[in-house]
């Protein structure tokens, strides 16, 4: 953006910097002004402006939550709750400016793009800078946008029945955070009976200094239809904090399927405070596949309400908690249908004194009648200062299901170790196969090319 374009607005509310001229960055700190101003920066209907406002003030009044991981060296007053970088959002990959076009080559987007998605979205820190859809998924009806695209065009009056219903600002404190400064993410829309066959992928890179992101993806995947959604997440590292306090929703109409994977690499600077949730229609599955790899601290627990009759869902994650991490993840199921199904399986791995706690909920209610809800969850700790807990929870309000648990927690083997080495292989790659069998259930269920980005992700991890 101009400098002469950002002198028409307020100037105190921004931070300028010499050696950052090609892009700008909201002031530290939330303020009415403050939310007002990025609503003015994203062109919002009146509506959306109030929505904004309101979910301030809601923010103002929750108290952060007090029962997971401490989050006390987040300080809301020096995270930047808007950057915008130095370019529109293109939808050809060569206008892309080549400093962000560089940082999004290293991590394979364009290629992954040309080789084997539907259609890509990438958000540098408060923006989308490019967004794609293959032409003959286009031509299905399929419609892959930008959020704020479709709040001020076409599917406006879709994003206005949709947009935080499923979560709402008074759900938590960075719900209402979110509500108030969101910007960027994805709008998708599958009509009926239309299956992509291919994954659609967003990818979000948050990477300037101290600052928070906050991007909104909301997928309507109609009667019949079926979708694979990917999404990547990565940070550089700082010494100071970053935020990441994105919202996913997901609906899953009347005999539709979607898969939505993720694979997040934040820095271990940042705190992700997440929230994602999917309602599934009589009929439909909902799939989560998740791996969890970076942030200082976590708290992410996606959720799905099995509103349907017949309705089904399964999560299988991973999380890698490292020195100085304390991640706090699992997942929970809502069954309100009769005859609903739903299926938790999640590894955790900790290694140089990181945290893992598996937290999850599954809720039966009175006239789910018929469900059956599985959860496994299994634990591995590399080294005797690791430490893993599990916090199960289950609320069954009917006589007629079926409902189990199973927990495990251990060690590598050194029996296992031993065995590797005396064929050949050095201690280290030893581990290394150990750890990445243990991720196998997760790592079988992504693509090819992201199953490898994770199995290297664990490979770096324990090389730390």
């Amino acid at each position: 953006m101009a400098k002469q374009k950002i002198a028409e607005v307020d100037r105190s509310l921004y931070d300028f910097k010499d050696d950052e001229s090609d892009f700008y960055r909201i002031k530290d700190g939330l303020t009415p002004d403050i939310v007002g101003q990025i609503s003015d920066e994203k062109h919002d209907p009146d509506w959306m402006r109030q929505f904004r406002l309101d979910s301030l003030k809601v923010y103002q009044k929750l108290r952060v939550p007090d029962w997971g991981p401490s989050i006390d060296g987040l300080d809301m007053s020096r995270i930047a709750t808007y950057v915008r970088p130095n370019t529109n959002m293109k939808g050809n990959w060569n206008e892309v400016p080549e400093e962000i076009k560089n940082t999004f080559e290293k991590l394979g987007i364009p290629q992954a793009e040309r080789e084997s998605l539907a259609g890509v979205g990438a958000q540098y820190d408060s923006e989308l800078v490019y967004h794609n859809v293959k032409d003959e998924v286009a031509q299905q009806g399929v419609v892959y946008t930008d959020m704020e695209s479709a709040l001020t065009g076409d599917y406006k009056d879709m994003v206005k029945e949709y947009f935080m219903k499923l979560v709402p600002p008074t759900d938590h404190k960075f719900a209402a955070l979110h509500g108030a400064v969101w910007s960027g993410g994805s709008f998708v829309y599958v009509p009926k009976g239309v299956k992509v066959e291919i994954p659609l992928q967003s990818y979000f890179r948050l990477n300037a200094k101290g600052a928070g992101q906050f991007e909104h993806t909301l997928i309507i995947v109609d009667e019949g239809a079926d979708l694979h959604f990917i999404e990547g997440c990565s940070a550089p590292k700082y010494n100071v904090a970053n935020l990441h306090a994105g919202c996913v929703e997901l609906y899953v109409k009347k005999n539709a399927h979607l898969r939505y994977s993720t694979i997040e690499n934040w820095s271990k600077n940042m705190y992700n405070l997440n929230t994602k949730r999917a309602l599934v229609d009589e009929g439909a599955t909902m799939e989560w596949v998740s791996g969890s790899f970076g942030s200082h601290v976590s708290y992410l627990y996606p959720t799905t309400i099995l509103r349907g009759d017949n309705s089904h869902s399964e999560f299988t994650g991973i999380t890698f908690a490292g020195a100085g991490q304390n991640l706090d993840t699992g997942a929970k199921m809502i069954h309100s249908g009769r005859n609903t199904s739903s299926y938790i399986n999640t590894k955790s791995i900790s290694k140089g004194g990181g945290i893992s706690t598996y937290r999850s909920s599954v809720v039966i209610n009175k006239n789910a009648h018929g469900a059956k809800a599985s959860v496994s969850c299994a634990s591995l700790m590399l080294d005797a200062e690791s430490r893993s807990d599990t916090v199960p929870a289950m609320i069954v309000n009917t006589s007629d299901a079926d409902v189990g648990h199973e927990a495990k927690i251990g060690r590598i083997s050194d029996e296992a170790v031993f065995y590797l080495m005396s064929r050949g292989i050095t201690e280290q790659e030893a581990r290394a196969m150990i750890v990445s069998g243990f991720a196998n259930p997760v790592s079988k269920e992504l693509p090819l090319e992201y199953a490898a980005e994770m199995n290297n992700l664990i490979k770096l991890e324990l090389e730390n």
